[in-house]
């Protein structure tokens, strides 16, 4: 008997950022809106091709009508058979056409940059949740090597209790201490499991049992973003960011709108040409069905003006719209602006208080080991009872925990900070 299992696939970050960007349903759906960006700027070209339209007609007429051969009434039965084909094209509209091209491969542009920002706040948010996945794996890990520590003191004192050394005061704490860090490992667990689901929704991935990441630690790499102001780091995201871009492209598409509402202020020319023949049965004297087709064909073309005098102040009435959306775009391109700015000079007071809280964690743990190893060494030699042992012990855990947890959260806040510099997103 053979028994195999498959091997549950370890995500690394630059697979789940991957991922996320390809199969995000909201990525899916602003695509579509460029595919039909792409189909407006082909309705927009046809604008300039002449049309061409075929129409035929064949009906039969029973009682009272006119001969077509005589023009005289009749009561017979007529057979009519009518054929036209007409072209028209559009020689000038105050230019609209062609701006309305042009606004095609603006919307066009401006769908393209919305994608893209969404795909960095995507990337962003997937780097958050793959860094707490870490995090609380790291934090379940101290946890656990803690408790492993606390179950040999735990044998230790239950011999000495047993050997009548120590009270039974101190294996009732030691118990208490550990029965509390068997908690600690049990919570950071469930924190573990949370935060790989949270990870897997945002790939949206729904198995969540065999969803795992990949076994990596990360240290907090080299950087030296704050050697540049928030005012340089603002300035250089004014020019590559999407959300800008985007928001840019907005006033531009509003401006065109107002171009285009202006055009309609012109006459509008438009140049047609129609073909036409006809047959009756009434007319067999003239020739068979092909002859009278022939005989009977004309053509007319020409041009047409169309001049607007008065419509209710509808061009009027838009061309102010137009350009009260070309006001509130400017408007919403200023606020993007501010919100941009604020948040970097929020994101560079985040790295450096996020620094400074890791740096002070640091020093913390290392203090509260030398105090764990003296506490340690005290309780061994029975100067010291159980329940100042595990106030020591339980100041390390909390030291511990917090070096984790300001190491990863310093880590995101530093790549946040990278990304608005342009700097592209990765942990390595």
């Amino acid at each position: 008997m053979f028994i195999t299992s498959a091997q549950v696939k370890k995500w690394t970050l630059e697979e789940c950022v991957k991922y996320a960007v390809e199969n995000n349903l909201t990525i899916s759906q602003f695509n579509l809106d460029l595919e039909n960006a792409k189909i407006d700027e082909s309705d927009a070209l046809g604008a300039f091709i002449p049309s061409l339209n075929g129409s035929s007609s064949i009906s039969s007429n029973t009682g009272l009508s006119f001969n077509p051969a005589t023009n005289e009434p009749t009561t017979n039965t007529i057979l009519n058979v009518n054929a036209n084909i007409s072209s028209q094209l559009t020689l000038f509209d105050g230019l609209r056409n062609f701006k309305r091209v042009q606004r095609a491969r603006l919307n066009g542009i401006a769908n393209q940059y919305r994608v893209d920002d969404i795909k960095d706040d995507i990337r962003l948010n997937v780097a958050n949740a793959y860094l707490q996945v870490l995090s609380n794996k790291e934090t379940l890990k101290t946890f656990e090597a803690q408790y492993a520590v606390t179950e040999q003191d735990l044998k230790r004192t239950e011999e000495l209790v047993d050997a009548g050394v120590s009270p039974r005061g101190d294996l009732l704490e030691i118990e208490a201490t550990a029965a509390n860090q068997e908690q600690q490992v049990i919570n950071s667990e469930s924190l573990v499991l949370i935060a790989k689901i949270n990870l897997a929704q945002l790939l949206q991935i729904t198995d969540y049992d065999n969803f795992e990441i990949a076994d990596e630690t990360f240290e907090i790499p080299p950087s030296d973003i704050l050697s540049n102001s928030p005012k340089v780091i603002f300035d250089k995201a004014l020019t590559f960011r999407n959300d800008i871009k985007f928001s840019e492209s907005n006033v531009e598409l509003s401006e065109k709108d107002l171009e285009i509402a202006k055009g309609a202020r012109y006459p509008t020319l438009t140049g047609f040409f129609n073909y036409n023949t006809r047959y009756s049965d009434q007319n067999n004297f003239l020739g068979n069905f092909f002859d009278q087709l022939y005989i009977f064909d004309g053509i007319s073309y020409g041009a047409q003006l169309n001049v607007p005098v008065f419509n209710g102040w509808n061009v009027r009435n838009n061309i102010k719209r137009a350009k009260i959306n070309v006001d509130i775009n400017k408007v919403q391109l200023e606020q993007q602006k501010l919100q941009l700015e604020t948040d970097i000079q929020q994101a560079y007071v985040n790295v450096t208080v996020s620094l400074k809280a890791y740096e002070a964690a640091e020093k913390t743990l290392e203090a509260r080991r030398l105090a764990y190893d003296y506490a340690k060494e005290r309780f061994n030699v029975g100067l010291m009872n159980a329940f100042n042992f595990s106030q020591a012990q339980s100041r390390l855990d909390n030291a511990e925990a917090d070096v984790v947890r300001t190491k990863y959260d310093h880590i995101f806040r530093l790549k946040i900070l990278e990304f608005f510099y342009g700097i592209p997103l990765s942990l390595n």
